[in-house]
């Protein structure tokens, strides 16, 4: 090893007269570097990794060869610049756009590199459930603007230029559209904290305080829409969703949604046989789940009536309408036949003549 330094010092003290060779000396064998770099990445790492179960790391392999190539090879021409005869200001300028390429280079790695990452955490949705569908267009646009800050702040800095005047100016604009964009601010801000919160998702139905309900077809940063049973599309700001009480009937751990059906039926009617025939009805029902098993209660003695209620569970709550149509239907045909009666209110209305 001290033979080979020995050896590289006297090579040096010859090419001292003739700093261009040096600078090519100095080019190839970092090009020779570069090239060993990128084997090894591409060779033994990428061998390595591909014994893995997981896909994030074969394809961050894929795409880190190329900066690291690059980045070995702008470290021996900015090493070669310094060996070249150019004024300061010339070689200031040349390193500064090497610098630059270099930046650009790594700035593409960057927006490459946050987007496996996040396509990584989706993919994992129990240890990083902040990461959804929903969420991924905002973290992904976040990731890439915070990127390309990072990599314009980058390139300024190595031209030797001054940002203080252009933070101070930023904040001043920023300012002002602020105070000229309240209301969209607001929304977006908003938006931001449905999709971080997840009061609703896309496919939910939810029923808003105001009486609108629908299913959720688009959650956007400015508004969400929803697609009513009239399929007509409603869209509301994200500030207004933000403020509002929302009934989310495809929320909660279980993925499914309970039917009730009231009905009445005479004083004096077998409650057994009554039981029966609901029961019976749900269960013959292709929509509606047998577990949990539909349900019939007796809920209370009516003024006319006794009333009883139908419990049962269905997938989808826009299915609601047709599966309790089809109950109602099916429960007035079975106590028509069996010979239960339906009671309806009645009056007796007594006349009485003045003398």
């Amino acid at each position: 090893m001290d033979s080979f330094l020995k050896f590289l010092r006297e090579g040096f003290e010859i090419m001292q007269p003739y700093p261009y060779l040096q600078a090519v000396v100095i080019i190839i064998a970092f090009g020779l570097l570069a090239k060993l770099a990128d084997r090894l990445i591409t060779g033994i790492i990428a061998q390595f990794v591909s014994r893995t179960q997981t896909r994030f790391d074969d394809d961050l392999v894929a795409i880190m060869h190329r900066p690291i190539l690059t980045t070995v090879g702008m470290i021996g021409l900015v090493l070669a610049t310094y060996r070249l005869d150019f004024s300061d200001e010339l070689r200031t300028t040349t390193i500064a756009f090497l610098q630059t390429i270099l930046v650009l280079i790594w700035l593409v790695f960057g927006l490459r590199l946050s987007r496996i990452v996040l396509n990584a955490m989706k993919q994992q949705e129990r240890r990083f459930q902040f990461v959804q569908q929903t969420t991924e267009p905002l973290l992904t646009n976040a990731a890439a603007v915070i990127i390309f800050v990072a990599g314009v702040y980058t390139i300024l800095v190595a031209w030797d230029i001054n940002v203080t005047g252009l933070v101070a100016s930023a904040g001043i604009v920023g300012l002002a559209l602020s105070f000229a964009a309240q209301d969209t601010l607001s929304n977006l801000f908003a938006g931001v904290a449905i999709l971080a919160d997840r009061p609703y998702q896309i496919g939910d139905f939810i029923i808003l305080d105001t009486g609108e309900r629908g299913q959720v077809t688009r959650i956007g940063l400015r508004s969400t829409r929803l697609l009513t049973r009239d399929d007509v599309e409603v869209s509301i700001p994200n500030g207004v969703m933000g403020h509002a009480k929302i009934i989310n009937e495809a929320g909660g751990p279980p993925r499914r949604y309970r039917v009730r059906v009231s009905i009445g039926v005479a004083y004096g009617s077998d409650i057994d046989q009554v039981m029966e025939i609901l029961l019976g009805i749900a269960a013959d029902h292709e929509k509606i789940y047998s577990t949990p098993e539909p349900r019939a209660r007796f809920r209370k003695f009516g003024e006319s009536s006794l009333d009883f209620e139908l419990l049962c569970w269905i997938e989808r709550p826009v299915d609601r309408g047709i599966v309790t149509h089809d109950l109602n239907y099916e429960i007035y045909k079975r106590f028509s036949t069996q010979g239960v009666q339906i009671p309806f209110p009645q009056r007796d209305l007594y006349i009485k003549q003045m003398p």
